[in-house]
């Protein structure tokens, strides 16, 4: 009688089953936090760590310090200052998904300073993300 609202109902419920397995894999906007072998982030490989850490002692490094402080080369001239990874306060207040976000699509993306800049080469190395989450996060251990 009403064929119009069948189709709509069940796409509907496509939506929201899509929604439901996103959210329970770890979807952060355009990236799926889990690795390429399926493995939850809490298990990093030892090679993603490798990439990690080079890619913090290139890019993070100088503006967040080798000791995660905020207090590197290159944040003299920042204004805001870049963030210190080592405040209890901060790891609290941030969810992994939310740093993951922020490492990929800078801070802008998330209302936070443009000066954090994007890492879209990141977006398809969620193993690397998961690391360099993991890095941070350890900061304050």
């Amino acid at each position: 009688m009403f064929p119009a609202v069948g189709r709509i109902g069940a796409l509907l419920s496509t939506v929201v089953m899509m929604a439901v397995a996103f959210a329970s894999i770890g979807w952060a906007g355009g990236m799926i936090l889990v690795g390429s072998n399926g493995a939850k982030p809490n298990s990093v490989s030892p090679e993603a760590r490798e990439a990690a850490n080079s890619i913090f002692a290139e890019r993070c490094a100088v503006c967040h310090g080798e000791d995660g402080g905020g207090a590197g080369p290159g944040a003299a001239n920042l204004n805001p200052k870049p963030q210190n990874f080592r405040s209890r306060k901060w790891q609290k207040s941030m969810t992994d998904r939310q740093i993951a976000m922020i490492i990929v699509n800078g801070g802008s993306s998330v209302g936070l300073s443009a000066s954090m800049a994007a890492n879209p080469d990141l977006e398809e190395q969620p193993d690397v993300v998961a690391a360099l989450v993991e890095r941070i996060r350890k900061f304050v251990k």
